[in-house]
């Protein structure tokens, strides 16, 4: 999201734009799938100042604020992306870590089944799937 856009969404709610709150969101959007440790070691390299406690409450802020979502793609931190890419299914890969993406109609039929059978909606930007990335797939072959 480009700084005016984020300074018009903290102004409305009675915020202001602070540096750290730029950076954590660049760092997120830049990453695209990351930890707040990994989105802190970012951080850092322009703010050497900017400690973990900051980015853990920028983040809850961002995320509050509907600009970032996080999830959680196995039993580590959670990942935070931005908002705008909630719509996708992560991919991830147990052996290199790699994290991949796919469209949400991937889980088109198991929705509507759900939903029709149980009365269940799920969550697509909750949705991580554990399995081996075509490089490491072809490596073990």
């Amino acid at each position: 999201m480009p700084v005016p856009q984020l300074a018009d969404v903290l102004r409305a709610k009675g915020l202001r734009l602070t540096a750290q709150r730029q950076l954590v969101l660049e760092a997120v959007l830049e990453l695209g799938h990351a930890t707040p440790e990994q989105i802190h070691d970012k951080v850092v390299r322009t703010a050497a100042g900017v400690n973990i406690t900051t980015i853990y409450r920028t983040l809850e802020l961002l995320e509050g604020l509907g600009l970032v979502a996080h999830t959680h793609l196995g039993h580590g931190a959670p990942v935070y992306h931005g908002a705008g890419d909630r719509g996708h299914v992560h991919l991830v890969c147990h052996r290199c870590g790699k994290v991949d993406e796919v469209p949400p109609d991937v889980f088109g039929d198991v929705r509507d089944r759900l939903l029709a059978e149980r009365g269940f909606l799920i969550d697509i930007g909750h949705v991580a799937l554990f399995g081996m990335c075509s490089s490491c797939n072809e490596e073990e072959a």
